[in-house]
């Protein structure tokens, strides 16, 4: 009996050790497919000689791109250079808050002079902020939003010429274009508007919660730097497919599938937007988000991101590595604001996606 009793408990425990390292392989499965698939979504957000062809190919973008980097590099960071560069440590010049030993002692008795200095130095650079840097600052976001829709869409437009270079649209994309341009056919004019407007509004919503928990993410302890990395990454690198999903007519519900489905594919393309500008001040970092953000929207739309996948997908078989929820958080807290909406808009923008 005793020794039925350990043999059934020597195979229990080669079961465990079976199932153990069985999982440990899948683990290491998934791990090597999610640093491939970053890899990948890294060497195609640095493939920024597209940029160079689409801008050879249209005159304008290249004038619109060229405008962007002039606002923001020359005009919005070069004012910041010069503030810190020159302005700053002139008034430490004129109005110091520190003297020399022997000075000090002549001046002991006039102590609230410096203090004076200091206030009134940190007074004119807050002037400098308030009536420059702030009204550039809201001045250069507004009209680059605009300008990075006509640089997406030029740059969109450019790659439809049909030249040798030119990147050959994958079949995954051709079929969910093909497929929401059926859908929308059947459509009337007045139905695919409010449509249309119901997913841009929801779209809206989930980016802004999505921001704020990449915010808030920032403060936990520890991993919390790693993982506002990580966010970062998938929100510029979903900022960046979006304009080109919008002018290809994919809906909604597809790019979110797309995306989380390939969750490590856009972590890594939007790594390198990221590396740009983490180590450095809001402030500078939005000045050089301004300027690189457009080669990376000419990079996502020149890219052929749903064929490499497609590919690297084919050669792992049915071993695939999953979808990532991304938007969980997001996409729950716009749900919640859109139940207050009317019963008939919101079931209108909820048949357009698919989560």
């Amino acid at each position: 009996m005793l020794l039925q009793d350990s043999v059934f408990l020597f195979q229990i425990l080669r079961i465990e050790m079976e199932v153990s390292k069985r999982s440990i392989v899948a683990m290491r499965t998934k791990l090597k497919q999610a640093s491939l698939l970053w890899v990948l979504g890294f060497g195609q957000a640095c493939c920024l000689h597209r940029v160079v062809i689409l801008c050879v190919r249209s005159r304008k973008l290249l004038i619109r791109t060229g405008q962007c980097f002039l606002l923001n590099g020359f005009i919005f960071l070069g004012s910041l250079f010069v503030l810190k560069s020159v302005v700053i440590p002139s008034l430490e010049w004129i109005l110091p808050d520190q003297c020399s030993e022997n000075s000090c002692q002549e001046l002991s008795l006039f102590g609230g002079i410096l203090k004076f200095y200091s206030s009134l130095r940190a007074g004119l650079i807050q002037l400098f902020y308030i009536f420059w840097f702030y009204p550039l600052y809201v001045f250069s976001f507004v009209l680059s939003s605009i300008w990075y829709n006509d640089i997406a869409k030029l740059g969109f437009d450019a790659m439809r010429d049909p030249e040798p270079s030119s990147v050959e649209p994958s079949k995954q994309s051709d079929t969910l274009t093909l497929e929401n341009k059926g859908q929308t056919e059947r459509l009337s004019g007045l139905l695919r508007l409010v449509i249309v407007i119901g997913e841009q509004v929801y779209s809206i919503l989930l980016l802004i919660f999505f921001f704020l928990e990449v915010s808030a993410v920032g403060f936990i302890p520890f991993v919390g730097k790693a993982l506002n990395f990580l966010l970062l990454s998938w929100m510029y690198a979903y900022y960046c497919f979006e304009y080109k999903w919008n002018f290809s007519e994919v809906s909604l519900g597809n790019r979110l599938i797309f995306f989380e489905s390939n969750w490590a594919f856009f972590a890594g393309f939007g790594s390198p937007c990221v590396l740009g500008i983490f180590f450095v001040s809001p402030l500078v970092s939005n000045g050089i988000m301004a300027i690189l953000f457009p080669l990376f929207v000419l990079a996502a739309t020149g890219s052929s991101a749903e064929q490499v996948i497609s590919n690297q997908k084919r050669k792992w078989g049915s071993s695939e590595l999953g979808r990532l929820p991304v938007f969980f958080t997001a996409n729950s807290l716009s749900l919640w604001v859109l139940s207050f909406m009317p019963e008939e808009s919101q079931e209108r923008t909820q048949d357009k996606k698919v989560l």
